[in-house]
């Protein structure tokens, strides 16, 4: 288990420096081109993996089922994103991005059978006061267009989650991973050429490196590990994780955009760590989980 909290841990340390990547990169393309870009990316290393592993399979209808709805929330995703962070700072965003441990959590005994527990449900409250205390203004909450783009993509990530974990149950992550992401990239494309103008992509080299370097680490590198690991863990856990991006966000704004950080943020930051350690936590004499070979052996097939 803490391998797998481990490797959670690192996948959301690179999302979180996404908000900060992400902010940069919609001053140099339109957003749905360059989700489109990310994806399609995404989308052909794939295909080479599942060329080189001689892995392709072709998904059945129950498959479909879950795989359409699951393409459709992840190309939705990669356009509330870009599209809220046009006008959304990294900081802001991370705290409504991490409000979707809550809603996958309350929504995982419901879709999911794993149940909530006490342990979880405190580290899940200290955590997101954290993220309040990190980056919350006080007084009442006007949300701006951009923000609610971003409340958007919060809503098509749980989907995401969800369905990702419930194709799980039966098909490993390499497959569910690469059909979603490959499907979802099939329906944005012809979105995004309809709404947008490729003369408005950047002719800059550095920004083309970072947005290739971003999305295989984000997206091919985290995304396999991510769906792993969560498999492992459970959902609601590995969800509790997210809560770390604005801690994320925060610090690289910080290095990298000279964004000044207060004492409150650095309090705030302690609970959203504290928070995630106590609902990740296991006991000590709690037995480790049987099938650990065959999950080892999955865990080979999908690298």
């Amino acid at each position: 288990m803490a391998r797998s909290y481990l490797l959670l841990l690192v996948c959301v340390t690179i999302w979180g420096s996404n908000f900060v990547f992400g902010a940069i990169l919609v001053d140099h393309f339109p957003p749905m081109l360059l989700s489109v870009s990310r994806l399609l990316l995404t989308s052909s290393v794939y295909v080479v993996m599942a060329m080189a592993a001689r892995r392709f399979e072709w998904p059945v209808w129950k498959d479909w089922k879950l795989l359409l709805p699951l393409g459709a929330a992840n190309a939705l995703n990669q356009i509330c994103f870009y599209t809220g962070m046009q006008d959304a700072d990294p900081t802001t965003s991370s705290l409504l991005l991490s409000l979707s441990p809550i809603m996958i959590g309350l929504l995982a005994p419901l879709f999911l059978s794993e149940k909530i527990t006490l342990r979880m449900g405190i580290g899940s409250a200290i955590a997101l006061s954290g993220v309040f205390f990190v980056v919350g203004k006080g007084g009442s909450i006007h949300l701006s267009a951009g923000e609610l783009w971003i409340v958007g993509a919060m809503l098509t990530f749980v989907a995401s989650t969800i369905l990702t974990r419930k194709l799980m149950e039966r098909r490993d992550a390499f497959f569910v991973t690469s059909y979603a992401t490959v499907s979802g990239t099939a329906m944005l494309i012809p979105v995004a050429l309809l709404r947008e103008d490729v003369s408005g992509m950047s002719t800059e080299l550095w920004a083309w490196t970072l947005l290739i370097a971003s999305a295989f680490l984000m997206q091919v590198v985290c995304g396999l590990v991510w769906n792993r690991q969560m498999q492992i863990v459970g959902a609601g856990k590995a969800a509790v994780f997210l809560n770390l991006q604005p801690f994320v966000a925060m610090s690289l704004g910080y290095v990298i955009l000279g964004t000044a950080v207060s004492l409150k943020q650095g309090f705030g930051s302690l609970l959203i760590i504290g928070g995630v350690l106590l609902a990740t936590s296991i006991g000590r004499n709690r037995p480790r989980s049987r099938p650990r070979p065959a999950e080892a052996g999955e865990a080979a097939e999908a690298g």
